[in-house]
């Protein structure tokens, strides 16, 4: 039976008074982290972790996902296709329900990330103007059915990740250097002469550009973590001959990038591939994953160095769980890690992609 006029009446009127609560994330179980996954069939999901590392809830994907970004306010999440994918979709994580399906523009694709605005009306979206050979910010409205509205600059060629800092709209955006096309594929075309970047943007404009010193220009910038005062982690990927002396990175606005340390071993433990990066919740550690080498390493950010480690095979995902950091592996496995001991493991039939998203 249909509501009377006056009941309409009265509901109208509470939701507009705000008194009918809107959902939130603990509608759909109160996960605490995103992350795509595989299934033992083939199928492919998005999932919602909680902190005791038990799946909240399992959604269907149409393809393999990357990483995905969770909205501020409401329990809806963006699922982006690994690059180079040219979908992401939106996915009502209550229901599984899509609600909108991004297709990139012609002459464009996904790199795999995407950031919310601080008060969720716009995504942004990192791209590959492909033709041109230049990266690309996209826009979309999420108040209209998450509708392109634009691109900016991203600053460099080839971004990848994209967060934005804490208390602002100013986003920073990991330019991997990396030129690449879809008619070769993945093959990167301008190795001789990439030139990587940590690039901020506000309204539109690059404020400010952090590059790697010479002998790292080969160093590919490709994923981020954001500490609470807006210092900025970053993981990189080796492109060149030999071992880097370095894998990772912080940089804070106005100063120069500062690379961490680890002896050469530890370095070429990493097989010169990060693959996820957090800060601990003190701000005073980062735990970067390397699942070519199966090795998670804790850095002290301010002695710049490398202070533990442990070996987790096919190890990628990693965030932060309260005073703990959590970690992914494609084998199914899920860690609670105090420092880079275990205390807690859980074992799915589930084969965790690269990134563990903090909602």
């Amino acid at each position: 039976m249909a509501p009377s006029k006056g009941r309409r009446k009265f509901l109208g009127g509470l939701l507009a008074a705000g008194v009918i609560p809107r959902p939130t994330w603990a509608d759909a179980g109160s996960p605490s982290f995103l992350s795509a996954a595989a299934g033992l069939d083939g199928s492919y999901v998005l999932c919602g972790i909680g902190d005791d590392l038990t799946v909240r809830f399992e959604l269907p994907l149409p393809a393999r996902g990357h990483a995905a970004a969770a909205h501020p306010m409401r329990p809806e999440a963006v699922a982006f296709a690994r690059r180079p994918g040219t979908f992401a979709v939106v996915i009502d994580c209550r229901n599984g329900a899509q609600v909108a399906m991004l297709t990139s523009p012609e002459g464009r694709h996904f790199y795999g990330h995407g950031a919310f605005s601080s008060d969720g009306s716009v995504l942004f979206t990192t791209e590959n103007d492909y033709e041109a050979g230049a990266g690309r910010v996209g826009l979309w409205d999420v108040r209209n059915g998450y509708r392109r509205i634009g691109e900016w600059d991203s600053g460099g060629i080839g971004p990848h990740d994209i967060k934005r800092l804490p208390g602002s709209d100013v986003l920073v955006v990991a330019n991997g250097g990396i030129d690449t096309h879809p008619d070769s594929g993945r093959t990167k075309l301008n190795i001789a002469t990439m030139q990587p970047n940590l690039a901020y943007i506000d309204s539109g404009q690059v404020v400010e550009v952090a590059q790697l010193p010479a002998n790292m220009r080969k160093n590919s910038i490709r994923h981020l973590a954001v500490r609470g005062d807006g210092m900025v982690g970053f993981g990189m990927q080796w492109q060149g001959d030999g071992h880097p002396s370095a894998l990772v990175g912080v940089h804070q606005r106005g100063t120069t990038a500062k690379l961490l340390w680890a002896d050469e071993a530890e370095t070429r433990g990493m097989d010169g591939y990060i693959g996820s990066i957090a800060f601990s919740s003190a701000g005073d550690r980062v735990a970067v994953t390397s699942p070519r080498g199966g090795v998670l390493q804790l850095y002290d950010v301010d002695a710049g160095q490398l202070v533990a480690a442990t070996q987790m095979e096919d190890v990628c995902g990693v965030a932060t769980v309260g005073r703990h950091f959590a970690a992914t592996t494609g084998g199914g496995e899920m860690r609670r890690l105090q420092g880079v001991t275990s205390i807690h493991k859980a074992q799915t039939d589930l084969m965790w992609d690269n990134h563990l998203v903090k909602i």
